[in-house]
């Protein structure tokens, strides 16, 4: 008897949150003029819910409300100060205007901010778990919601995944608001729209879309909206939950959303006629619409002189190719192209591998593995100790693999110098993109040698071409070719130089300097008449 005792008491619970949820859902559910009856109704659909505090106080010294919050989100301060002693007194606050109802004198009363007047369930229950304070009126369907949300965040650091020696040093926090203040502080213009969805059954998640009036492309814009509002799911728990559900061919290894905790980041990229996103509850903000050549522009390219950020981005070209198809060259030269390497090179790499027992493919693949999971293990480990135990533990193995026979030592140096350009990648996505690639690749060239590396250029090349990121080709401005993109792709030409926006995104707003402006020194001094004019 007893287990079918609690059996019915479970079933009995689940119905009752059961209806709970479906009143909270329902849009058109309403409350009553009788406050009993919705004190009733709002502690059956809190129930269990320790944190939620339903408190009944005298409004005016003779009508009864019910105040409902969750404690320890909303200011204690405030709510005291600005509400508990603007309504609990007994004067003639409301009675200053008796034909008008209860919410409309109160609401004249109080001397806080934020208060709006609703007189549905669902917006009462959003509100509270919102952090914001309902106030259920006694005789009157309306309820006051009042915003009071102090939650704890995380202050303002540098990011720890994005570090720069010149530039800013702030980054974003956990709370949607932080976030988009900042980027008010940024750009200080009416144009800055930021337009607010909530995503989640369960989570209601607060979604931000932001992007500048005028320089975004209005199509894009409405394509933003759309993605962002098909998304069903029960909660999200960081922006890679949205990352999944907007971009454009999720099977591809290669990102089509940039994310970042940067707000430089993010300003530059607004200014350029992008879309930023931003979910509550993650501090990194995702950009749309990005280009494969955008995961290898550091921020820290637009704030050193054009001449050194230049050499830094050659550099990064050069050892994207290297961490992509050294060991695939390497197997295949060793293995099929012998006659390629130079007689003295090909000699010593001949007497190193004499005692090695495996093929050079099967080398590389325990080589590139273990590498593999002592990255894994540096990134999981203590930040005291995560970096000191892969270095010595990289060292340390690949000395005693070259002792035993395992592997040869120019093995070593091969998968050491790919993984050292691996780490010249400055963005996280794209060069785990390429690690996945690698593997891939050296199996081409260890059946296929040169002729399989070239197939699978081909074949990553026309994958990349016929990439999208919300309708923008994931190669531009090198397919389709624009000249003045060029200006910030191969080499990154000075500011002053870099007139015109990226036309595929802002071409409504292409002018970013004004034609007329000349750079160089201007002083007296500089000019040919020594200032007598």
């Amino acid at each position: 008897m007893n287990v079918f005792r609690k059996i019915r008491m479970k079933s009995s619970r689940g119905n009752n949150l059961k209806m709970a949820l479906q009143s909270e859902s329902e849009p058109e559910a309403v409350l009553s003029e009788d406050m009993d009856a919705n004190r009733t109704l709002l502690e059956k659909m809190f129930e269990n819910c320790s944190d939620i505090t339903l408190r009944t106080i005298n409004l005016f010294g003779d009508r009864k409300a019910l105040l409902v919050f969750v404690n320890g989100w909303i200011d204690q301060r405030l709510l005291d100060q600005g509400l508990l002693e603007s309504v609990l007194d007994s004067g003639g606050g409301g009675q200053e205007n008796p034909s008008a109802s209860m919410a409309v004198r109160l609401e004249n009363k109080l001397t806080v901010g934020r208060i709006r007047t609703t007189g549905k369930l669902d917006e009462l229950v959003k509100g509270v778990l919102g952090g914001e304070v309902a106030i259920v009126l006694g005789g009157e369907r309306n309820v006051l919601i009042v915003g009071m949300d102090h939650s704890p965040s995380r202050g303002i650091e540098e990011p720890q995944a994005e570090p720069l020696i010149r530039g800013p040093r702030e980054g974003f926090n956990e709370r949607i608001e932080t976030n988009t203040i900042m980027l008010r502080r940024r750009l200080r213009t009416s144009r800055l729209k930021i337009e607010s969805f909530t995503v989640g059954e369960l989570s209601r998640t607060k979604v931000a879309a932001v992007y500048i009036d005028g320089i975004a492309t209005d199509s894009v814009v409405e394509e933003v909206r759309e993605r962002i509002s098909r998304i069903k799911i029960d909660a999200v728990v960081d922006s890679g939950y949205i990352e999944e559900f907007i971009e454009d061919l999720p099977y591809s290894p290669f990102p089509q959303v940039q994310n970042t905790e940067r707000p430089d980041v993010v300003e530059a990229n607004l200014l350029e006629g992008k879309i930023a996103i931003f979910a509550d509850g993650s501090p990194s903000a995702l950009i749309v619409p990005v280009t494969f050549w955008t995961a290898l522009q550091s921020p820290e390219d637009y704030y050193e002189r054009f001449l050194i950020a230049t050499f830094l981005r050659w550099i990064r070209f050069i050892f994207l190719l290297i961490s992509l198809y050294l060991p695939s060259i390497y197997v295949a030269i060793s293995t099929f192209h012998p006659e390629m390497i130079p007689t003295n090179l090909l000699l010593s790499i001949a007497s190193a591998r004499e005692a090695s027992p495996f093929p050079a493919l099967v080398e590389v693949l325990l080589m590139e593995i273990t590498f593999e999971a002592l990255r894994e293990a540096g990134v999981r480990l203590p930040r005291q100790v995560g970096s000191a135990v892969s270095i010595v533990g990289a060292l340390v193995i690949g000395q005693a693999a070259v002792e035993a026979g395992i592997v040869s030592a120019p093995m070593v140096i091969v998968v050491s110098i790919t993984g050292i350009a691996n780490f010249t990648i400055p963005r996280f996505n794209l060069a785990i993109a390429i690690r996945l690639l690698r593997f891939p690749l050296i199996f081409l060239a260890g059946t296929l040698g040169l002729y399989g590396i070239a197939i699978g250029f081909l074949g990553i090349l026309i994958h990349l071409n016929s990439l999208r990121s919300f309708g923008i080709p994931y190669l531009s401005p090198v397919s389709p070719l624009s000249v003045d993109g060029l200006k910030d792709l191969v080499i990154r030409a000075p500011h002053w130089a870099m007139k015109l926006r990226p036309r595929l995104t802002a071409y409504q707003d292409e002018v970013r300097v004004p034609f007329g402006q000349k750079p160089g020194p201007n002083s007296a001094a500089e000019r040919k008449d020594g200032g007598q004019r």
